[in-house]
Order: C-alpha cells, then structure tokens, then sequence
C-alpha cells in the first residue's frame, strides 16, 4: 500500500488520531536528532544551498555525531523511492491544513519504509523536527540534497549524460572513460554515471560533470547556427 492511501485510511479513523495524537506528545524536542559533539569531522563535505540543503546538512551533522550515517543515507534513499512510487505523496506533504495528527501519521507510515535502518532513531528525530517546524514539504528536496552530500563525502562525482534516445552500456563505458582522464576529474574521484534521454536534442549529447555542461547535442549546433544566420543579415 502507498503512504498516501495509507495516510488517508489512518486521518480517517479517529482511534488511530487519538493513538498518534498521544505519541506525537511523547516525541523528543525539535533539537532532538542532534548528539553532543564528538572529536570526529561533523562539517557537510560541501556547501549546500536552500532551506532544503540547510536541513540536509543539518542531518548529515547529525548522522556523524551519532555515527549513523551510512544507515541515514540508505533510510532517505528509500524516503526517496516512495516518492517515485508514489506521486500523491508530494501534494500531501504541501497541504496547508495538516493538522499534527496528520504530520504523526504521515512519519508513522513513513518510518515503515526505512526499513529498520534507523537504529539511533536519526531520521525519525528528523522527520519529526520537519514536522514541528512545518517543513514536511522539504522532505523530498532534502532527501536529494543529502545525496548530493553523500556523494561528495564518497568522492563521487555526477556524470550526467542526456542523449536523444537511451545510450548502451558500452557506449556509457566508454565516455566514463574518457570523462575519468580528462582535466574535470580529480585524482581519487570515481563518477556516478547517469543517461537521461530527451528526444528534444535531436541527437548528439550533452554531457554535464559536477557543475560543468558540454553541450554537443545537434538542437545546440542548429540554435548556434540560426543566431550566427540571423547575426549575419
């Protein structure tokens, strides 16, 4: 079952709001996810931006203090799977009438697709400080961004290949390659390949590493093109 079918059968029954009403009154303090300071680097592997890059540095703090880390990453990683699975789940979250019974339930059923990986309870402390600050709406932004810190913690780097129709695997390989000896790669970075596919390029590719964009797509060659025709006349 979807959580947002879930969410909507649980704000339903009033047994369940009185139930979920009570343990809302016992969660910890907004602060809560955060752990007294150890010795060990807590500082985000790089700037992020945003309110959702604010609580996803937020957490990624905290996942090191607690030592969880790894287990948070793979907890928002299925966050971020149920929604692609489930598209109604963006719009609940946005609902301006949600009352704190609502927000209970929804991290109620949100809880049951980390799959036990929460052991020190660092997503769940979070997900509730989203909810006192109504920040719900940012769960889905924060969960891409502490991907993003993921990666750049690992040393990855984002390899993004858009082509008008999908590239094979040898194909792909091969422009890791290439990308991997070229001067946008440092030493000791491993690439995080990914092909999109949008017909509107009309073919060729457009390549993007890290924050860096090489537009060799045929929809470029033809804009560039029209504007020196048109600069011309």
């Amino acid at each position: 079952m979807n959580v947002s079918r879930a969410f909507v059968r649980a704000a339903n029954t009033s047994a369940t709001r009185v139930t979920i009403a009570r343990r809302a009154a016992a969660q910890p303090a907004i602060r809560s996810y955060a752990t007294p300071a150890s010795t060990v680097d807590t500082k985000p592997p790089v700037a992020l931006y945003g309110l959702d890059g604010t609580y996803a540095s937020a957490l990624y703090t905290a996942a090191v203090k607690s030592q969880s880390l790894e287990t948070v990453a793979k907890a928002l990683s299925s966050l971020q799977e149920v929604y692609v699975k489930d598209p109604k789940l963006s719009n609940i979250m946005q609902a301006p009438t949600l009352t704190t019974e609502d927000k209970s339930a929804i991290i109620a059923e949100l809880q049951k697709h980390t799959g036990g990986q929460d052991k020190a309870d660092t997503v769940k402390n979070f997900l509730n400080t989203l909810a006192e600050n109504n920040r719900l709406a940012l769960l889905e932004g924060v969960c891409t961004k502490f991907g993003e810190l993921m990666g750049a913690a690992r040393g990855e780097i984002e390899l993004t290949v858009t082509s008008a129709s999908p590239l094979d695997n040898k194909t792909l390989n091969r422009l890791e390659s290439a990308v991997a000896k070229s001067q946008y790669v440092g030493q000791g970075k491993k690439l995080k390949v990914t092909n999109k596919v949008n017909s509107d390029i009309l073919g060729g590719l457009v390549v993007e590493i890290g924050d860096r964009t090489i537009d060799l797509s045929v929809s470029s060659r033809i804009s560039k093109m029209n504007k020196l025709l048109t600069d011309t006349l």
